[in-house]
C-alpha cells in the first residue's frame, strides 16, 4: 500500500483532519513508538500528556485537544486504527498452492473454488468446502465435516467428525474443535466414558485462539455464535452454548453445558463452572471464578465472581482484615468484662 496523506485517512474513517491534511502516513505504531511518517491513537485520557512527546506524524482522538503533532478526530479512535490499519498494512497474505500432491484429500471431499490446501493436509470423507478457504500444512479434517467460505486453518489446527463451520471463520495453529468432551460415569470408583455424541458449530466469523479445545457435545451440540472471539488456550466444556459477538482472552475455562448470552467478554483465566446460565452484555473480570448464574448487563469480580462495586470494596478491606482481627479480640475482651463485672 502506498502511502495516504492525512486527508485520505481521515475520509476513509469519516473523521476531521487537525492540523496539515497533506502529510504523509506510511505506517501505524503506538503512542509511545510512534516516529514520523506513523499515525497512532489515543483512546484513554489518562494519557492524554503524551500527546505533548509523541514523536508521530498524527494521532487519532476522539475529540479537538492539545497536542504537538496533526490530529484526525473520529468517534471511535481505536475502530478508526483498525480501519487504517487494514488500509495501509492489509491481512497476512497466503500464497496461493491449489490443491498439494502432499495433501491427503479424499475420493468423497468436496471443495468449492478457489480452495488452497497445503502440504500434509488431511480432508477426510464426505467432507464439503466452500470456497477460497485455505488450509495450512498439518490440518486435519474429519469425516461428515462441513465448512463454509473464506476460512482459513493455520498449520496443525484439527477439525473433528461432523462439524460445523460457518463462513469466514479463521482457527489459529494447534486448535481442536470436536474432540471429545469430558464426560465420564463414575462405578465403584471407576471413570467409564461416555460416547460423545453431539457436535461443534461455529458460526459465521468465528475465530479460534492456537491452542484452544471446543469440546464437541455429549449429547446437544457445542455452539459458539456468531462474531465470537476466543483467545489463545481457553477450553470450553460440551454442549456449552456461546451466544454472538462473545470476547474470551486467553486461557478461559468454560465448564459443560452453561449458556452464555451475547456480547459478553471474559478477561483472562476466568474459570465458568458447569451448567449455569450467563446473561447478555455481562464482564467478567480476570481470574474471576463463576459459581453461579450471571445477570444480563453487570460487571463481575473475584472468586467467586460478584459485582464490581462489592468486589472492589471487599478488595480494599483484605489488607486490614488482620488489624480488625485484633480490634475486634481487644473488643471481646472489654465486653466480656464488662459483663462480668454486672
Amino acid at each position: 500500500m502506498k502511502p495516504q496523506t492525512l486527508q485520505q485517512l481521515a475520509d476513509h474513517v469519516s473523521g476531521e483532519v487537525i492540523g496539515d491534511p497533506d502529510v504523509l502516513i506510511e505506517s501505524v505504531s503506538t503512542l509511545h513508538a510512534a516516529g514520523q511518517g506513523q499515525i497512532t491513537f489515543l483512546s484513554n485520557k489518562k494519557y492524554l500528556n503524551a500527546l505533548q512527546d509523541t514523536k508521530a506524524s498524527a494521532v487519532l482522538v476522539a475529540q479537538e485537544c492539545e497536542a504537538n503533532t496533526n490530529l484526525i478526530v473520529a468517534k471511535d479512535p481505536y475502530y478508526a486504527l483498525q480501519q487504517i490499519t487494514v488500509l495501509i498494512h492489509g491481512f497476512r497474505k497466503n500464497k496461493p498452492v491449489g490443491i498439494s500432491k502432499k495433501a491427503n484429500v479424499s475420493e468423497t471431499a468436496e471443495l468449492g473454488e478457489g480452495c488452497n490446501v497445503c502440504d500434509f493436509v488431511t480432508i477426510s470423507d464426505n467432507v464439503k468446502v466452500g470456497k477460497n478457504c485455505y488450509f495450512y500444512p498439518g490440518v486435519f479434517i474429519g469425516p461428515d465435516t462441513t465448512i463454509g467460505d473464506d476460512c482459513i486453518l493455520y498449520p496443525n489446527a484439527v477439525v473433528f467428525e461432523d462439524c460445523v463451520i460457518g463462513d469466514r471463520v479463521i482457527i489459529q495453529p494447534n486448535a481442536s474443535v470436536g474432540q471429545d468432551g469430558f464426560g465420564f460415569s463414575t462405578h465403584n470408583g471407576a471413570h467409564h466414558k461416555i460416547p460423545q455424541i453431539g457436535r461443534v458449530i461455529l458460526e459465521d466469523d468465528v475465530e479460534i485462539g492456537s491452542n484452544a479445545a471446543i469440546e464437541r457435545g455429549t449429547l446437544d451440540d457445542t455452539i459458539i455464535g456468531k462474531g465470537c472471539k476466543i483467545g489463545d488456550q481457553v477450553a470450553i466444556g460440551h454442549g456449552t452454548v456461546v451466544g454472538p459477538h462473545c470476547l474470551m482472552v486467553p486461557q478461559v475455562g468454560v465448564s459443560g453445558s452453561t449458556e452464555i448470552g451475547q456480547y459478553c467478554v471474559f478477561g483472562g483465566q476466568v474459570g465458568v463452572a458447569g451448567h449455569l446460565k450467563v446473561g447478555d452484555m455481562v464482564r467478567v473480570g480476570a481470574q474471576s471464578g463463576v459459581t453461579g448464574n450471571l445477570e444480563s448487563g453487570k460487571t463481575y469480580l473475584g472468586s467467586p465472581a460478584i459485582e464490581a462495586n462489592t468486589a472492589k470494596r471487599s478488595m480494599v478491606m483484605i489488607p486490614h482484615l488482620p488489624e480488625l482481627k485484633k480490634k475486634i479480640k481487644r473488643l471481646e475482651k472489654k465486653l466480656e468484662k464488662l459483663t462480668a463485672d454486672k
